[in-house]
């Protein structure tokens, strides 16, 4: 008999304590779990909205097999699921009550996860987008390389690491941390923001970093102004950034594309990126939902 059974954990420090072993035995697939508690953790626990986050495990036999957690208003992030731990977790979700608008998981999981909330809520899922998942192999700078160099952002840059943070975030429809002024004070201290300037000093793309959790560090975002793009700007920021992940011991170093932008896809492959596998994005609207 299956002894699966889901559980709401009440904080972040909890959930840490009974799934981080668990997060951290695959932590390429839980990267984004793992940064975005590791935020919440640090920062506190408004770090992404006003809305308290939620936390949940999947537990079989005293052993955690499956977690989710939201950070309200976003969307549900999912571990990786059967499909029938799907539609567990679709009933587990109604039982706790709450809103779902969401959800954010790897290919199979949001798909198998979305079709159960249809069949329990009515609410169409409607998908938002697909990304794939990068692991770093050999890094291989950008040929041709672009004129210019890559640095460290400093104080000074603190307005436009910002700006460009609220620019990127708009851009992509997505999650971001709801005080950029305070996002962009937290990676600028922490030396984990490169800039990609002209030779005259220009900065003309950006490159940030997430903290090392269980020995990986995500490139994330990667962002260059709309007039600045085709010119090689965002690929040697990200092969910059890639190469101070290294330096810092860094096991795997990752980051997450949009596959509807061949574009940025075939630059990341060109600077040594290896696809890990994809995770789609579904909005779950329409239904009385929690």
């Amino acid at each position: 008999m299956d002894t699966s059974t889901w559980r709401r954990i009440p904080d972040v420090h909890s959930f840490l304590a009974r799934a981080g072993d668990f997060l951290r035995s695959r932590p390429a697939l839980h990267t984004v779990t793992l940064t975005v508690c590791e935020g919440l953790r640090a920062q506190g626990t408004q770090a992404y909205g006003d809305g308290a986050p939620v936390f949940g495990v999947l537990e079989r036999d005293g052993e955690v097999r499956a977690a989710y957690f939201r950070t309200p208003p976003y969307r549900l992030i999912v571990t990786p699921l059967t499909p029938e731990e799907a539609g567990s977790l679709a009933e587990h979700l109604r039982a706790v009550g709450g809103p779902v608008p969401g959800v954010n998981a790897d290919e199979a999981t949001a798909a198998a996860f979305a079709e159960a909330w249809r069949v329990r809520t009515g609410a169409a899922p409607l998908l938002h987008e697909r990304l794939r998942l990068y692991r770093l192999g050999e890094l291989q700078w950008p040929e041709p390389a672009p004129e210019g160099r890559g640095r460290i952002a400093e104080a000074r840059d603190r307005a436009l690491v910002a700006g460009w943070y609220v620019e990127f975030v708009r851009a992509i429809d997505g999650f971001g941390h709801r005080r950029p002024g305070a996002w962009a004070d937290t990676r600028i201290a922490g030396r984990r923001v490169i800039l990609w300037e002209t030779p005259d000093g220009v900065p003309v793309s950006m490159a940030a970093l997430t903290p090392q959790v269980a020995g990986q560090i995500r490139v994330a975002p990667v962002y260059t102004p709309a007039e600045l793009r085709g010119r090689g700007y965002g690929a040697a920021a990200t092969a910059h950034a890639s190469r101070t992940a290294l330096a810092e011991g860094a096991a795997e170093v990752l980051l997450f594309a949009d596959l509807a932008n061949p574009t940025s896809n075939g630059v990341y492959q060109r600077v040594g990126f290896r696809p890990v596998t994809d995770f789609a994005v579904y909005d779950l609207a329409g239904a009385a939902d929690g």
